[in-house]
């Protein structure tokens, strides 16, 4: 073969490899081309679909906690849970050493029986009273007419001796019948005394039921007073007022703990969110909307919920120094506002959520 041929042959060569280069470059840019389009028009696709959903990565969840205090002072006799143990409403927490409201409790007892007696007795003497006294009236007045015709004989004696000669009678005679007549007015003024005394019939025999009244409150307040011995008593044994988990627990056995102390707290099963939108998210929010909730902890859980409700209020008017925007330079700060948001399903049992985790509420607002 000539040199001329071999040319021939290597532009041929060279053409051919030019030529599937171009198509090869072709190519790529058909598919960078594709995918573009692809990707642009997904991209749409997924914005369109999610242009009315709303998220914040500022959300925790939130739950009631019982704050629990014990009644009554004393000491801590026996403690039967420990931290974080689930507990059953109802379940004995602790005990306090009984015996000093125990024995207040004997002594209510006694106080009571007391106050009975004496509220019954007082009853007995408003029956004598109303006989006694309408009695004590009418022995009053017999002694008062009594009184009085010893008088009229005493003067009709002392007259008659007063009257005639003194040869007819002695000295003496005459003394008698004044000293007679004398005590005779002095006995009508006692008896018209004792008169008077018992004359107030109705008001004595209501000085009786008056004291009734005194023995009954008397006895109401003893029967109040067993009542709270027995509470006392009742409330050396602390119970759980709710199911939940123990937490914050700051008692040991033999502990003294005083009346209102927080020794323990129990965070109950219910958990919710609370997600701090920005006002300018909750223009389309309403309450029952739809919400889909990503937890840091737990990113395999698919909770879903839904609007509870929303705060009638920003998070900066229920602080504890709410801003004066009244007063100063003025600079303008997007509020937030707390969204309550409960969680419908895909709770695990196994997996309880603690409070106060992370979490990112997405609302379908539409």
């Amino acid at each position: 073969m000539t040199d001329a041929e071999e040319g021939a042959d290597q532009q041929s060569a060279s053409a051919t490899e030019d030529i599937q280069n171009k198509k090869k470059r072709s190519f790529k840019k058909y598919i960078i081309i594709c995918l573009s389009i692809i990707l642009i028009f997904g991209a749409a696709i997924y914005w369109w679909l999610t242009r009315h959903d709303v998220d914040t990565d500022d959300a925790f969840t939130a739950g009631r906690i019982v704050y629990i205090a014990p009644h009554v002072n004393g000491y801590v006799t026996d403690l039967l849970i420990n931290d974080n143990q689930f507990v059953h409403k109802g379940q004995l927490l602790l005990k306090i050493d009984p015996r000093d409201y125990q024995a207040a409790k004997k002594e209510a007892e006694g106080n009571l029986i007391r106050a009975q007696g004496q509220y019954i007795a007082s009853q007995y003497m408003l029956e004598v009273a109303k006989k006694n006294y309408p009695g004590q009236l009418k022995v009053a007045q017999g002694d008062l007419g009594i009184a009085k015709s010893q008088a009229f004989k005493a003067k009709t004696e002392y007259v008659r001796q007063h009257s005639i000669v003194k040869a007819a009678t002695t000295q003496q005679a005459i003394d008698y019948s004044t000293a007679a007549y004398d005590q005779a007015k002095a006995e009508i003024t006692k008896a018209e005394g004792n008169l008077l005394i018992a004359e107030p019939v109705e008001a004595n025999i209501q000085t009786s039921n008056s004291q009734i009244n005194e023995q009954k409150g008397a006895l109401e307040a003893a029967e109040a007073k067993l009542r709270q011995a027995e509470l006392n008593l009742g409330w050396t044994e602390l119970r759980a007022p709710h199911d939940g988990w123990i937490s914050k627990r700051n008692v040991e056995q033999g502990n003294y703990v005083t009346t209102g102390q927080s020794i323990m707290a129990i965070v109950e099963p219910e958990v919710w969110v609370i997600a701090n939108y920005k006002e300018t998210q909750i223009t389309n929010m309403r309450p029952g909307q739809k919400v889909k909730i990503d937890v840091d902890a737990y990113p395999f859980l698919n909770l879903k919920g839904h609007i509870d409700s929303i705060q009638a209020g920003t998070g900066a008017v229920f602080s504890a120094f709410p801003p004066e925007n009244a007063t100063g330079n003025y600079v303008k700060i997007v509020q937030r506002v707390p969204v309550k948001i409960l969680i419908d399903e895909g709770l695990d049992p196994k997996i309880p959520l603690a409070l106060g985790l992370s979490v990112v509420p997405t609302v379908y607002t539409k």
